[in-house]
C-alpha cells in the first residue's frame, strides 16, 4: 500500500495499475442569505479536474471538459462533467490505466480548476482531492488533498504521475495558482510550470 503526502515527496506506484484521482466539492451561498442564498446553493458551482499527458515539455493530450478518453484506448479516462457539486462521493473523476499509456507520455498533470467563467472556488466549499489504488478493482484511498481556503486563486495542481523508466511515481503538487477562465492554452501552461 502507497500513502502520499506533499512533504514525503514521489512515492513509487509499484504494483499499481490503476489510479484514479477525484475531486468532491459542495455547493455553497457564500456570503449571500435569503432567497439569492437559496439560489446559489441549488446552481451550484461547476469545478473541472483535468489529466493533462506531456510527452517531456510539451502538453499533447486532455482528458476533462469535453474529452472522456484523449487516448483512444482508455488508458486516462475522464467520468464526465458534473457542473453543480452536488451529490455524494466524487463529484469527477480520472483513471489512469499505466500499462495502455503510451510510451511517449512521460508524466500526467492531475489539475482542478474553476475554469468555466462565473466558476470560482470561492463558491465551494470542502473540496477534497482524493487519490486511489484502484488496482484488480477494488478502490482504496491513499490520499486526502485539500487546496488553501485562502486562496484567491481559479487552478490548482493537485498531483503528478512521473514515469521512470518502465515504472511510475505519483507526487502530491497541490499549489495553486491562476488560469484564465475559458482559456485551454493557459490551463496547460499552468500544468506545464508545475
Amino acid at each position: 500500500m502507497i500513502t502520499l503526502t506533499k512533504e514525503d515527496g514521489p512515492a513509487d506506484l509499484d504494483g499499481v495499475t490503476h489510479l484514479s484521482i477525484g475531486v468532491s466539492w459542495d455547493p455553497t451561498a457564500g456570503s449571500s442569505g435569503g432567497l439569492m442564498g437559496k439560489i446559489r446553493r441549488n446552481v451550484g458551482t461547476d469545478l473541472d479536474l483535468i489529466a493533462i499527458a506531456m510527452q517531456g515539455s510539451d502538453p499533447v493530450r486532455l482528458a476533462g471538459l469535453d474529452s472522456l478518453d484523449p487516448m483512444g484506448n482508455g488508458s486516462l479516462t475522464h467520468s464526465g462533467d458534473n457542473q453543480t457539486g452536488r451529490g455524494e462521493g466524487d463529484d469527477e473523476t480520472v483513471t489512469v490505466e499505466f500499462a495502455r499509456i503510451p510510451p511517449n507520455i512521460t508524466s500526467i498533470v492531475f489539475v482542478a480548476a474553476a475554469y468555466k467563467k462565473g466558476s470560482a472556488f470561492q463558491k465551494a466549499r470542502n473540496i477534497s482531492f482524493k487519490v486511489y489504488d484502484a488496482t484488480g478493482g477494488s478502490t482504496q484511498q491513499v490520499a486526502d488533498i485539500w487546496p488553501s481556503l485562502l486562496t484567491n486563486d481559479n487552478g490548482c495542481a493537485v498531483a503528478k504521475a512521473i514515469r521512470v523508466g518502465g515504472s511510475w511515481k505519483l507526487e502530491v503538487i497541490n499549489e495553486t495558482g491562476k488560469i484564465k477562465q475559458g482559456d485551454e492554452r493557459d490551463l496547460m501552461r499552468f500544468a506545464v510550470r508545475k
